[in-house]
């Protein structure tokens, strides 16, 4: 078995099988969801990919070949170029801009979850900020294979998934699992990594429930 398979069977699969029931991904599908969660999810994937793109930068710099450093660097630029691009056009429609994005700030689930990438990429091992990083990566491919195949009566929500379902992401995904299974690490190392990718999968079924839920602080 192929490290990133024991990653996913162990880690992966059992919170990756709650998200695709969440009614966030539901609703994207039948078009009920309210524009108001995927407002906040836009808003909060915009503050998200910000911080995600500065982890990958901190991968970079610890990538163990010159390979990994390039791939991992072209994917931070990447990471800016998505949210600039993608988030721009769904705000117009949102009826949002930048700067509205800007003053609502980044909520609970989210600081968290950046916090959390950017404490393991900063302090952890090169294997370990590459288990933390990796589940973004993989949720986001294979949720958007899933709903690819259901599609969207919205189409704001229909481009969405169309970008997320790409072969050209679907590459990008299977290049950092290449990496991850060509990881050399020590057994206490690996567990370590087990629960780093346990973590960030848990936060991506957080970071769904916080939109659908609109979750703000509860005080201040």
């Amino acid at each position: 078995m192929t490290f990133s398979s024991e990653l996913w069977d162990r880690g992966g699969a059992p919170v990756y099988a709650e998200i695709v029931r969440h009614p966030f991904i539901t609703g994207l599908t039948d078009g009920t969801l309210d524009h108001d969660a995927f407002r906040y999810f836009i808003v909060q994937d915009s503050h998200y990919l910000r911080s995600y793109s500065r982890a990958l930068t901190l991968v970079a710099g610890r990538a163990a070949d010159e390979d990994a450093v390039r791939m991992f660097a072209l994917h931070a630029a990447n990471a800016i170029e998505v949210e600039r691009e993608l988030h721009a056009s769904l705000l117009g429609s949102l009826g949002l801009t930048v700067a509205d994005v800007d003053a609502a700030g980044s909520g609970p689930a989210t600081t968290a979850y950046m916090s959390y990438l950017t404490a393991v990429c900063a302090t952890g091992t090169y294997a370990e900020a590459v288990a933390a990083v990796l589940p973004c990566y993989w949720i986001y491919r294979d949720v958007g294979r899933e709903l690819l195949k259901r599609s969207s009566p919205d189409p704001l929500y229909r481009q969405w998934i169309e970008t997320y379902g790409s072969d050209e992401f679907d590459a990008v995904v299977e290049s950092v699992l290449a990496v991850t299974d060509q990881l050399d690490m020590s057994a206490s190392e690996r567990e370590r990594c087990h629960q780093h990718f346990g973590t960030t999968c848990r936060y991506e079924w957080m970071f769904w429930d916080a939109a659908y839920t609109k979750l703000d602080w509860p005080v201040g």
